[in-house]
C-alpha cells in the first residue's frame, strides 16, 4: 500500500501543480489531503479547482475553519478576498469537513494540527515544548489501531515514534519557514506490517507564483517575499 499525503497548499497552484505531478509518477494507491487549502495568494481559485479534482481535502485546517466564517477576527480582510476568489459553496464545504479521518483499517490517522483540534501542533505539549513519547501516545489514546498519524499545519517536516506509532508532519506545499522554497509532500508505504515515510520536495515556478501575489492579492509584498525565500517576510 502506497499513499500519498500533502499538506498546507495555502492557494499556491503553482505549488500545488508541481506537487500533484511528483505524485502521479509515485503512482500511489491513494492520495490524502490535510488541509489549509485556499489560505493563501497565488490564485487560490484555480488551486481549490486542482484539489477538488486531483487531492480534495480530506480533514479541516485551522483557515478553512477561517473561510468557513470561524473566528477571523483581524484577518476578516483577508477572508473577504479569499472568500471572494472562490465558487460561493466553498466555505460550506470547508466548514463541513471533519477534524479527524481515518484510513487503512484504521491504521491511518489523518489530522491538520492535532486529533482534537485544527488550531494545535501535534508536536508541541500544553507547554508549548516539544512532545514526549508518552504525550504523543496520550494523543492516540481512542484509537487503539493506529499505527500512523499523520499531520501538517506548523510547515515543518518532522517524524517520531512512540510505542510502534509512527507520527508525521508532512510539511508545506506553499509558505515554507525555513528558507527553502521548495514544495512538500509525503510517501507513505506499508510494507507487510511496517510503515515507511518518504518527505519529498519538490521544485515549481516560484516566480510565477510570486508574480501572481504581487498583481492580485492583499499584502502581496508579503506573499511574494515569503514565496520567494521559503520564510515570512516581517
Amino acid at each position: 500500500m502506497r499513499l500519498a499525503v500533502l499538506s498546507d497548499v495555502h492557494g499556491n497552484v503553482y505549488a500545488l501543480e508541481a506537487v500533484l505531478a511528483d505524485i502521479r509518477a509515485a503512482a500511489p494507491d491513494a492520495v490524502y489531503n490535510l488541509g489549509d487549502t485556499v489560505w493563501g495568494g497565488a490564485d487560490p481559485a484555480r488551486a481549490w479547482a486542482e484539489q477538488l479534482e486531483h487531492a480534495p481535502p480530506t480533514v479541516r485546517g485551522n483557515t478553512d475553519e477561517t473561510v468557513a466564517g470561524w473566528h477571523a477576527g483581524r484577518a476578516e480582510h483577508w477572508r473577504e478576498w479569499v472568500v471572494a476568489q472562490l465558487p460561493p459553496e466553498v466555505p460550506g464545504v470547508l466548514g463541513r469537513l471533519p477534524t479527524t479521518a481515518e484510513a487503512a483499517g484504521g491504521e491511518l490517522l489523518l489530522a491538520h494540527g492535532s486529533l482534537h483540534s485544527a488550531w494545535d501542533a501535534l508536536f508541541v505539549n500544553r507547554s508549548g515544548g516539544a512532545a514526549s513519547p508518552d504525550e504523543l501516545l496520550e494523543q492516540v489514546g481512542s484509537w487503539p489501531r493506529a499505527r500512523v498519524v499523520v499531520v501538517g499545519h506548523t510547515h515543518r517536516e518532522q517524524v517520531a515514534c512512540a510505542d510502534g506509532v509512527t507520527f508525521v508532519n508532512v510539511g508545506p506545499v506553499s509558505r515554507q519557514l525555513q528558507g527553502d522554497p521548495a514544495a512538500r509532500w509525503a510517501l507513505l508505504e506499508r510494507r507487510g506490517p511496517l510503515w515507511n515515510v518518504t518527505f519529498r520536495r519538490t521544485a515549481y515556478d516560484v516566480e510565477a507564483a510570486a508574480a501572481w501575489a504581487l498583481a492580485h492579492c492583499p499584502d502581496g509584498e508579503k506573499e511574494a517575499g515569503q514565496l520567494r525565500r521559503g520564510r515570512p517576510v516581517a
